[in-house]
């Protein structure tokens, strides 16, 4: 695989031996397929959170397919949590990476994804040419896993990286600055009533500091009166510009980078 050369030593010696630890996980846990039962359980639980919720874009449940950045993409959802289920605000940032490459070019740039989720705007930044590496809670790491290897594998000119990180914690320990720098910075749909608004704001701040030069695109469907109050937060902390705005689908897609 080629070396990209704006990504520090640290980065990459700590990626292989996830990379390493992915591998086992791919060999076991992550192969092993839900029972007919279990599956029409799951069923129900997603059934029960889209009622609630209802996001503007779904094509089948539990499985979703797509056709982005000139690849079938094949995602699995896990029923378990919110970060596994496919919002508008990836698929949203993914078509715009997709017709926008000019404007965004991530070809041998180094991208990170927060909140990723099930690992769409992941595996479609991969597709396109970056070195990504994919974050988001320990329990969302294995169905994340799963859809980056199956949808990159031969596909990709890096392989995708998969890492714990949860927002705030242990940001200078885990991503020190400038060991761990990136030229983009991917969120989508990660605002929403979870109580961890400042955490998040705390952790954008970090990965797209002064003097960093790195570019955070932020998509979003607005739902509730955290979404506003968020977005206010985040125009004051950093310099802002609207890209993109969906009204049928209710999302807008950001631009930002440090204030100096």
């Amino acid at each position: 695989m080629e070396t990209l050369p704006k990504v520090s030593q640290h980065v990459r010696q700590k990626q292989q031996g996830e990379k390493e630890e992915v591998d086992e996980r791919q060999d076991g846990k992550l192969l092993v397929e839900r029972g007919t039962a279990d599956e029409a359980s799951t069923d129900q639980k997603v059934m029960d959170r889209r009622n609630n919720w209802e996001p503007s874009v779904y094509y089948a449940l539990g499985k979703e397919s797509f056709y982005i950045a000139g690849h079938h993409i094949s995602i699995r959802e896990s029923m378990d949590t919110f970060g596994a289920l496919i919002w508008p605000g990836a698929i949203a940032l993914s078509q715009f990476l997709e017709n926008n490459q000019q404007q965004v070019n991530l070809m041998d740039k180094a991208v990170l994804e927060i909140g990723a989720g099930t690992g769409l705007l992941s595996i479609v930044a991969s597709l396109l040419g970056a070195w990504v590496t994919a974050t988001d809670l320990p329990d969302i790491l294995s169905n994340l896993t799963f859809n980056l290897l199956r949808n990159t594998k031969g596909r990709s000119r890096y392989t995708p990286q998969v890492s714990a990180l949860t927002w705030a914690q242990d940001l200078e320990r885990d991503f020190p600055f400038p060991s761990f720098h990136y030229d983009y910075v991917l969120a989508a749909d990660v605002v929403y009533p979870h109580g961890c608004l400042e955490e998040l704001l705390e952790t954008m701040r970090h990965f797209c500091r002064p003097g960093s030069r790195t570019t955070l695109l932020w998509a979003n469907k607005n739902r509730f009166q955290s979404d506003s109050t968020f977005t206010e937060s985040f125009e004051s902390s950093f310099n802002t510009t609207l890209l993109v705005e969906l009204p049928r689908q209710e999302v807008r897609i950001y631009k930002a980078t440090a204030k100096e």
